[in-house]
């Protein structure tokens, strides 16, 4: 059941690597499916959360967005597109949220800007290479604060990948074998253990999701913890009303089996509401 979790710089051709390697290896490539799921559990367009995540909306759309309902329901997506198996997720920060299970690949396929300007170009018929240059710079430019904003890290950076592929040197086809070389290899063969990783974070995605679209929790800020279904609670909330909701909240997601009710309630809440959050 192979997964790969894929980014790319717009114009590198890392649209076409994984289009033929979804082909070559009869996996689903997902990406539009995430937009679809994501837009319904935050009762918004398609559109707007589309150009969200490429940093295409307007300033007021952008402020207007609850960034961490996006976050959470995106993680969401991706842990299950991943439990699914069988799939090449291209975006959507999974190859942030994936990196920590073993058997699943992170790979970025790039290539140097004038070489992208060059093949973009191309790809439009347009002849207008100043245009062309300024989508790229924004296309990395939300990529970059993406990337920094949701998860604290450099989009660039080649330690958080397996596998980095320069497109100016590798054409499309050797990138797809470079990819099915690394899948082979055992350190990316499935194990009891991955499998146990990737279900245990799914599980903390899907009460994380849950907790954020109940009313009575979908404001507090706590650590989930999941192991083999059994799921425990961490933190501060304000109310015992809140610590009641959440256990509540968390017993009734699917998969979960037990949970382990950790919450403290903070003393003098009226007087120190906002130290949670700190």
């Amino acid at each position: 059941m192979p997964v790969i979790a894929m980014n790319q710089e717009m114009g590198s051709k890392g649209k076409d690597v994984a289009a033929l390697l979804a082909q070559q290896l009869g996996l689903a490539l997902v990406r539009h499916e995430v937009v679809d799921h994501v837009a319904e559990k935050m009762r918004a367009r398609k559109s707007l959360i589309r150009r969200i995540m490429e940093g295409k909306a307007g300033l007021i759309e952008g402020m207007a967005t609850d960034k961490k309902s996006l976050a959470i329901y995106t993680a969401e997506e991706v842990f299950e597109l991943a439990l699914k198996g069988n799939v090449v997720i291209r975006g959507w920060g999974a190859t942030y949220l994936l990196r920590q299970v073993p058997h699943i690949p992170c790979v970025r396929v790039c290539a140097p800007m004038e070489v992208r300007v060059k093949w973009m170009m191309e790809r439009l018929e347009t002849d207008d290479e100043e245009l062309v240059r300024q989508e790229l710079r924004r296309s990395d430019a939300a990529h970059i604060a993406n990337m920094q904003q949701r998860f604290g890290v450099t989009w660039g950076d080649p330690l958080i990948y397996d596998l980095v592929l320069n497109t100016e040197r590798l054409s499309v086809e050797t990138c797809v074998e470079e990819i099915k070389l690394l899948l082979q290899r055992p350190e990316f063969q499935e194990t009891p253990e991955s499998r146990t990783k990737l279900q245990n974070l799914a599980l903390e995605a899907r009460v994380r999701a849950a907790l954020k679209s109940d009313p009575d929790t979908d404001d507090i800020n706590i650590t989930i913890e999941a192991d083999n279904g059994r799921v425990k609670l961490l933190g501060i909330v304000l109310h015992d009303s809140e610590r009641g909701a959440a256990e509540k909240t968390a017993r009734a997601v699917p998969g979960v089996t037990a949970v382990e009710n950790q919450l403290k309630v903070m003393s003098r809440a009226r007087i120190f509401t906002s130290e949670k959050y700190d």
